[in-house]
């Protein structure tokens, strides 16, 4: 196995040994010791919140009951309503070379596609293609076959139009 390999090998363990850590674990942690720390510091010492949860389980029950509508409102209300969820794709497309290139490429392929279709219906309505037409389809088709020929993934210029 090559150097380089062994090293994506260790970082892609890095990586998802962070994320089950960050996702999973840090998450479960974090919601057991708050339920547990809320209730034996502040619910079993005062005596009203006693009358209210008697027990750990009830409110463990409360809890979850309340909680979870809650945050998967503040879930919704982050990912359909808040300018956050925006700015973190927008961020990840543009730290994310993969992603900046995908989108580039894309772009590259609807202006290709739509300039092609002109050109197509205007041959299907029996009209004649123009000089100028022409030239710039042979400039598309070579601006292509560049792009295809020298791109890289951290290469972020769009040309095409």
């Amino acid at each position: 196995m090559s150097d380089v390999r062994k090293k994506s090998t260790s970082f892609r363990a890095w990586f998802y040994f962070r994320t089950g850590w960050a996702v999973y674990f840090a998450f479960i942690f974090a919601a057991v010791n708050t339920l547990v720390v809320t209730y034996y510091l502040a619910i079993d010492n005062i005596s009203f919140l006693q009358e209210i949860f008697p027990t750990f389980g009830h409110y463990v029950i409360a809890v979850i009951m309340i909680g979870i509508p809650c945050l998967i409102g503040a879930g919704y209300i982050h990912f359909k309503r808040s300018p956050g969820f925006k700015s973190e794709a927008d961020i990840a497309i543009e730290s994310n070379p993969h992603a900046r290139r995908n989108l580039l490429n894309t772009e590259a392929i609807i202006a290709a596609y739509l300039f092609s279709n002109e050109l197509m219906m205007k041959m299907l309505k029996d009209e004649k293609l123009t000089d100028d037409e022409i030239k710039k389809f042979m400039d598309l088709q070579n601006k292509i076959k560049n792009h295809f020929k020298n791109r890289t993934i951290s290469d972020s210029r769009f040309d095409f139009e």
